[in-house]
């Protein structure tokens, strides 16, 4: 599993022109489900975004999870983080699984951060999304389950 996380001050993604979700204070999370994710990829995912500490303390230190200040998670669903380039100009995406189970795994990683008690809102799996966002910092953190 793949998850690019951008620390924002506010983001939002359209459908159809209708915003589908959107936070201010916490996170955009793309995330890229790959085959031979299991579950204990998915809850290693979502505990390591949760407790990230790329927040600043009061001495301007990145100190502070999202938990500790309170922040959202924008999830968004992004098969193409398993687009591989190496070989030619058009990416390859055999490494992304299937959409059935991709949509059960997105659907899963969704409910365990609410069920972490994070206010979560998200894009529409497999849908054309449009996603706004301030990065704040900038800052933004590529993470791997398999690594």
């Amino acid at each position: 599993m793949r998850a690019v996380v951008q620390r924002v001050t506010n983001a939002d993604v359209k459908i159809d022109g209708k915003v589908n979700g959107n936070i201010e204070n916490g996170f955009v999370v793309l995330l890229g489900i790959g085959n031979g994710d299991t579950a204990e990829d998915m809850r290693y995912i979502a505990d390591k975004i949760i407790n990230l500490r790329i927040f600043c303390d009061e001495n301007n230190k990145m100190n502070l999870s999202l938990t500790d200040v309170g922040g959202s998670i924008l999830v968004i669903s992004q098969f193409t983080l398993y687009g591989d380039c190496s070989h030619g100009r058009r990416p390859y995406f055999g490494e992304a699984m299937e959409p059935v189970g991709a949509n059960e795994m997105y659907e899963d990683f969704v409910a365990y951060v609410k069920g972490q008690g994070i206010h979560t809102e998200t894009g529409k799996f497999g849908a054309d999304m449009k996603v706004t966002l301030t990065n704040d910092g900038p800052v933004t953190i590529i993470l791997e389950s398999k690594s």
